[in-house]
């Protein structure tokens, strides 16, 4: 069993890495691009499904930059983390999240996770990689078949599609 300052110093870094997630998040929501960047490495990267977000900080900021122009409100919540530490500074995470956005002239609703990877830095905890994966999106008033509908990735304006995550599993 690891001594009690490694057990206590995990028990931070865990917190750290909680806070970072969450600061990902307010950020995103608040147009806050300087506070966005600073959550990634410089060198981390961003995917969501099909769409390369960025191979480092500043296409990354780009990225959610240009594809915020397309929406208005939106609200981001953290509903779990799993972390997995692969070393004393590396860890892979799983994030679960909803989402709550203005687009297309209409409220979406889904949830997503994120796959992330971590890196301790000089600066603390850094995203090191982030590919957000769909569980199902769409317009509010489909909500009651976002879950049965065979095509769960129902953006506005775009052909309903498959969802990234597939459902249950027989």
């Amino acid at each position: 069993m690891p001594d009690l300052e490694a057990r206590i110093r995990r028990l931070e870094d865990r917190a750290e890495i909680g806070d970072l997630v969450l600061r990902y998040f307010l950020a995103a929501d608040d147009d806050d691009w300087a506070a966005l960047g600073a959550t990634f490495a410089e060198d981390g990267s961003f995917s969501a499904g099909a769409f390369p977000g960025g191979d480092d900080r500043a296409s990354v900021v780009e990225f959610i930059r240009a594809d915020r122009q397309h929406m208005g409100v939106t609200v981001h919540t953290r509903n779990t983390t799993l972390l997995t530490f692969t070393d004393e500074d590396h860890a892979d995470g799983v994030v679960g999240a909803h989402l709550e956005l203005a687009r297309g002239g209409t409220t979406v609703y889904g949830a997503v996770r994120y796959y992330d990877t971590y890196e301790r830095t000089a600066d603390g905890w850094k995203i090191k990689s982030r590919k957000m994966a769909v569980i199902h999106v769409g317009p509010w008033d489909q909500v009651g078949t976002s879950l049965t509908a065979p095509d769960r990735a129902r953006w506005p304006g775009a052909e309903p599609a498959p969802a990234d995550l597939p459902g249950r599993r027989p």
